[in-house]
């Protein structure tokens, strides 16, 4: 009987140490800013998080304010025995105690309707990139969302990006003028490289509209696609093409007409019907590269 009256004692100590650590607290935030009255932690009271007459906020109408997100603190902000590590919640980001799985969760409980299922099949949650890694959910303005700092935090990862945004021809990116978002989504989409539309000319043609046609004499690789010619993070050439000229025109056509070769075996180039295409770029006498409607402009030169 003694032993059977010890399981039974031990059992219900575990259930009630079992729903005390899945309870949450009876006051809510205010548990929590009895101890927590950092500047990080009250920032978030500038934020949509924490707008009480929004319902959709954690901080609205019969919503759990911050154990909504860090789950139930309970145990966390109640009495803890001499010598016992007083449990933690649900942390995020450089200080997460949790999987990335578990961090995702909480955010995707509120957003994912508005994510869709892009997010599941994408690079970065393929990659374990955890929503914290990218988004401060209590700062004012997230660095993610604002055009001039959302590159930096791109640019954690994506190293060799930051690289070619630093050549001589780039977007304005740096500058504040754009930000990866208005051709990439980070959350997933359908398209290669997730992009914001379907293929790379139809998210070119959002800002060089003058450059989508239809043309009534059309160059190939441009219908194609624009990164056939162009290096669209940067490049050390003007127009942030992927080479100069002639020799980007020359990948695709022969040079048997037009020799960029000042030498061969005899001296100045035996074959070169004027040694004023010597050195010239293409686009100096083909200028509507991206194409023309001009009645007699089939080879591109009007």
């Amino acid at each position: 009987m003694l032993l059977l009256s010890a399981v039974l004692t031990s059992n219900a100590w575990c259930q009630d140490e079992l729903e005390r650590e899945t309870a949450y607290s009876r006051r809510g935030a205010d548990t929590c800013l009895g101890c927590h009255r950092d500047q990080v932690t009250l920032a978030v009271f500038r934020t949509k998080h924490a707008v009480p007459t929004d319902e959709r906020s954690p901080f609205g109408h019969g919503q759990l304010q911050c154990e909504a997100c860090h789950g139930p603190s309970g145990a966390h902000a109640g009495r803890v025995r001499r010598g016992q590590e007083r449990p933690a919640p649900l942390l995020f980001g450089a200080t997460s105690n949790a999987s990335v799985e578990e961090e995702n969760a909480a955010c995707l409980g509120c957003h994912e309707p508005v994510m869709g299922l892009d997010w599941h099949a994408g690079p970065h949650a393929d990659n374990q990139v955890g929503c914290a890694d990218c988004h401060s959910a209590h700062v004012a303005q997230d660095p993610a969302l604002r055009t001039a700092t959302q590159p930096s935090v791109c640019y954690d990862c994506h190293q060799l990006v930051r690289a070619d945004t630093l050549k001589p021809f780039a977007h304005p990116i740096d500058e504040g003028k754009m930000s990866c978002s208005g051709c990439h989504d980070a959350h997933g989409t359908t398209a290669d490289a997730q992009l914001t539309r379907d293929t790379v000319n139809q998210t070119c043609y959002q800002c060089h509209a003058e450059k989508r046609g239809p043309f009534l004499w059309e160059h190939a690789p441009v219908a194609e696609d624009c990164a056939n010619c162009h290096a669209p993070h940067g490049s050390i050439h003007t127009g942030m093409l992927a080479q100069r000229g002639p020799f980007l025109c020359q990948s695709c056509h022969s040079q048997a007409g037009h020799p960029s070769i000042a030498q061969d075996a005899d001296g100045i180039a035996s074959n070169m019907p004027s040694q004023f295409l010597l050195g010239q770029n293409c686009m100096n006498c083909h200028s509507q590269v991206h194409g023309s409607n001009h009645p007699s402009g089939s080879r591109l030169m009007r």
